[in-house]
């Protein structure tokens, strides 16, 4: 009896079936040039409508009162509480002082540009986010001036921006060119901090994403205990922002299709692993081929 047999077909490689370009990668990014123009024309708008809104001292003061007052009547903890806890150590206060002067802004700026680089879907729905959220605020600035609780007198709080250093605001609110001290509600470095934790969450999937509220979290306690801003400055930037997110929806399907991404590129890597593994072993670096039977004549 003899009998006929041809190789099999080859099959196509583990690394080669598996391996997709990531969702993510290939999608279209904003042009560059456009969102650079479009981000500083923002932040300028934002800076020239604080300076707008500075002058009114009168009616800053009298809203501190007003926002002092509610905080009492709403039983919310006092400022002066997180600030007594700071003041324990000059240290720990001089490292509050320098987390609220030179983290908000960098903080957030990296963030946009990880998303714009890594995550360009989510990149143009937290722009957006933070686009509303800035806008409101603005908008609140000009129409409810605050004074901060380190100005006002009832709240018995210190300034420690300018006992312990370093401070973004100068000695005296009226002649102070380079920030408006009058801009306090909402609190921005709580909304934008928010915002940062919870883009990061949404846009990766490591188990221990969650640890980005704690971005937040150390920016409410040191903006409260500083006496930058009053409880209330943060509690409504979280309503600004939570509209915001309720009225600009996360993209659809981007959560899924990046998920999709990484477990094809993770699996990518481990078939590529594998195969390296077994040319190796078989010393020529190729799979034998398996001879099939085809027919066979009795």
């Amino acid at each position: 009896m003899d009998s006929r047999t041809e190789p099999a077909e080859a099959e196509p490689e583990p690394a080669a079936a598996i391996r997709r370009p990531s969702p993510q990668s290939t999608a279209a990014r904003p042009p560059l040039v456009r969102e650079l123009l479009l981000v500083v024309g923002l932040f300028v708008v934002y800076k020239v409508g604080r300076q707008l809104a500075d002058g009114h001292t009168a009616e800053a003061f009298r809203n501190a009162n007003r926002v002092w007052d509610w905080e009492r009547t709403l039983h919310l903890p006092g400022e002066g509480s997180v600030q007594g806890a700071l003041l324990h150590s000059d240290t720990v206060v001089h490292l509050a002082n320098t987390y609220y002067a030179t983290v908000h802004f960098p903080a957030t700026v990296a963030f946009l540009v990880w998303m714009y680089l890594r995550r360009p879907v989510h990149y143009v729905w937290a722009r957006r986010v933070l686009a509303a959220v800035t806008a409101a605020a603005l908008a609140l600035h000009l129409t409810f001036p605050l004074a901060p609780p380190r100005l006002l007198a009832a709240a018995g709080l210190v300034d420690t921006g300018q006992v312990y250093g370093p401070t973004v605001y100068g000695a005296h609110p009226a002649t102070d060119e380079m920030a408006n001290q009058f801009a306090a509600m909402p609190s921005l470095h709580f909304g934008w901090a928010l915002m940062v934790a919870i883009g990061l969450i949404a846009a990766t999937r490591s188990r221990l994403r969650w640890l980005w509220l704690l971005h937040p979290l150390l920016t409410l306690l040191v903006i409260v205990g500083t006496a930058n801003h009053y409880w209330l400055d943060a509690i409504v930037a979280t309503a600004l922002l939570g509209i915001a997110l309720a009225v600009i929806r996360q993209p659809r399907g981007a959560g899924a299709t990046e998920a999709h991404g990484l477990v094809a590129d993770e699996a990518s890597d481990e078939a590529d692993e594998a195969a390296g593994n077994s040319g190796g072993a078989g010393g020529a670096g190729e799979k034998e081929s398996v001879p099939e039977l085809v027919g066979a004549r009795r």
